[in-house]
């Protein structure tokens, strides 16, 4: 059986090809009629005619919707966006003050730059636009190659170019390079007051000295340009915004840029001579404060400040401090005569050495005893006599001297990073302190402070604050007097005229001074070398020797102080300092044409 039904249930077998339900032309339906005996039914057009409407109401309604959306609710900032996208504006950097010296030169000016941007988009060629532009800007090809390239709008290609090198890249109009005004800051004499001066930073900001301190005087006030661009180029019918920058103000200084150029060569040589790890430099007018001069070495070149280490790039005449050693007697000594105590012609008996509480007291040369006046203490800047006349007075008295002479005070002059110095109050005092205070140790000042206070004896004993600025000069040309401190009146005229005769004598034959002599000047002053303290509190054999004097010493015009630390080729103030005394005095006389002294020197006794 199963033989004979085999091929039926093959047949019974369905396709292994899907069906399509296709019925073939003339078959027959499942209700026994032909497909082609049936009659095509279409759809109803009212029906059809209805949903197409629907369908375009709901799109014509959607665009609606949107059209609504971007006209009426984003249309405001939709076109401000656009704007946006077609506007530019670019900073119009304000003028920045200039610095000046006491005659109106240049220190410190602005002069007008460009910087080279671009829009990389717009570079068609960046090798071939780097090629081009490497040369006349410095620059390497490669990496201009790779700024010029990408999808950034605006990129910096070099900043403060000079005018005339823009003009050469401008001539290649080259697709995408735009310029940018900017300023840069010249310093017309490199190192020429440099510490004094400062610098800016690379955004033109004020980062040391003057331009610092004085930065919210000479910004100004940048200003703006907005403009409607198109393919980087502006529209030349479209309207410009422009909002005036304001510029700076200059400052004028007190200083002389011909004097400061001979103190800084002087101090500059003397620091190479002696091996030294600094020097300065102070030159007053005693009457009015004014500094002409404020050089220190090593210094730099403002123009390139970050070739200097940060020490170099300071005012260390003004930050740092140091005790002043001898040169600080004439603090004592004045105190002495101004309390009536003594006088030039008092005599003192001075043993070779002198025993104070747990500490014995030496002069720098060992002696004898010795019969010496109070002139001749000063001369031979004998510390152990100092000792013996400062103790005359009471230690309020010596430490009342010590701040009206201005130690330990604010110099007025609001220099960045300045010290006022330091003293303890007596109360803090131990029982050596009074001795190394009367001889110039055991506190500490500034060059500009030990300057100031021999220019209050120069002074007639009135005290008169520092002064380094001038005016201030607004971009109108009104110019603003910047007004001497208030006097303090430290000794009275009499004792500030014998101390001038003493010191006179400290720079004639038995004194310490006499490489500060001068022809035709009469010259007073002290010398001083002052042990430095190290790290551990205590001193390290290293000394600060100085010079500090005046002339004509009997019409007192000029102070110049000279500081030069750890020297290691010389040590005495009297031969390293004096020196530098001599050169930059000298030449300062002959620019503020001081006439030559009239009188004699005044011989006093020194002792027997």
């Amino acid at each position: 059986m199963s033989s004979t039904r085999a091929p039926e249930q093959r047949r019974s077998q369905p396709s292994s090809r899907p069906s399509t339900n296709a019925k073939p032309l003339g078959s027959r339906g499942n209700d026994g009629q032909s497909w082609a005996s049936r009659k095509i039914r279409l759809g109803n057009p009212s029906r059809r005619a209805g949903g197409l409407i629907l369908v375009t109401a709901v799109v014509f309604s959607i665009f609606a919707v949107r059209l609504i959306e971007l006209q009426a609710i984003r249309g405001t900032a939709l076109a401000s966006e656009a704007l946006d996208q077609r506007q530019r504006t670019i900073g119009l950097p304000a003028s920045r003050g200039a610095i000046l010296d006491v005659s109106g030169q240049p220190l410190a000016v602005t002069l007008d730059a460009v910087n080279v941007t671009a829009d990389p988009t717009l570079v068609t060629d960046p090798i071939g636009t780097a090629t081009q532009l490497a040369p006349i800007l410095g620059m390497d090809e490669a990496d201009l190659a790779a700024a010029l390239t990408g999808d950034r709008r605006f990129v910096y290609v070099k900043k403060s170019i000079s005018p005339e090198t823009w003009n050469r890249v401008s001539a290649l109009s080259l697709p995408g390079i735009l310029r940018e005004e900017t300023s840069k800051r010249v310093y017309p004499g490199g190192e020429l007051a440099a510490n004094l001066i400062g610098f800016v930073d690379k955004d033109g900001i004020g980062a040391g000295g003057l331009e610092f301190g004085m930065q919210d005087v000479l910004m100004g006030q940048d200003g703006s340009q907005t403009y409607e661009r198109v393919s980087g180029k502006a529209l030349p019918t479209a309207p410009m915004t422009v909002v005036d920058a304001k510029p700076g103000s200059d400052v004028q200084l007190t200083v002389d840029r011909d004097i400061q150029h001979v103190a800084q060569e002087a101090i500059a040589n003397a620091v190479q001579r002696a091996q030294a790890d600094w020097g300065s430099v102070v030159v007053m007018d005693p009457h009015t404060g004014d500094i002409l001069a404020l050089a220190e070495a090593p210094t730099f070149d403002a123009n390139s400040p970050a070739e200097a280490t940060v020490e170099d790039r300071g005012n260390r005449s003004l930050t740092a401090m140091y005790e002043p050693g001898s040169t600080g007697k004439v603090i004592s000594l004045a105190g002495v005569i101004n309390e009536g105590k003594a006088n030039p012609y008092s005599y003192f008996q001075i043993p070779s050495t002198l025993k104070w509480a747990d500490t014995v007291i030496n002069d720098h040369d060992a002696h004898g005893r010795l019969n010496l006046t109070l002139t001749g203490i000063m001369a031979k800047s004998s510390n152990i006599g100092t000792v013996l006349a400062a103790k005359r007075m009471s230690k309020n008295d010596l430490y009342r001297y010590e701040k009206l002479f201005g130690i330990g005070e604010p110099t007025g002059l609001n220099f960045p990073g300045e010290t006022m110095g330091s003293i303890p109050a007596p109360g803090n005092w131990s029982p050596t302190t009074f001795p190394t205070v009367a001889f110039g140790q055991g506190y500490a000042v500034s060059t500009i402070q030990a300057a100031s206070v021999y220019a209050t004896i120069a002074n007639d004993g009135v005290r008169v604050p520092p002064r380094l600025i001038s005016k201030v000069v607004a971009p109108d040309g009104s110019a603003t007097d910047v007004p001497v401190g208030k006097e303090v009146k430290v000794v009275t005229p009499e004792t500030a005229q014998q101390v001038r005769a003493m010191l006179e004598a400290a720079t004639q034959d038995g004194g310490t001074g006499t490489k500060a002599r001068i022809a035709g000047y009469r010259i007073g002053g002290k010398t001083g070398t002052a042990q430095m303290v190290g790290e551990n509190g205590g001193y390290n054999g290293a000394v600060i020797a100085s010079f500090i004097g005046m002339a004509p010493v009997d019409q007192p015009e000029l102070v110049v102080a000279v500081s030069i630390v750890h020297p290691r080729s010389g040590r005495y103030g009297g031969e390293i300092g004096a020196p530098v005394f001599r050169q930059v005095m000298n030449y300062a006389l002959q620019k503020q044409q001081v006439p030559p002294t009239g009188t004699k020197p005044v011989r006093l006794p020194l002792g027997g």
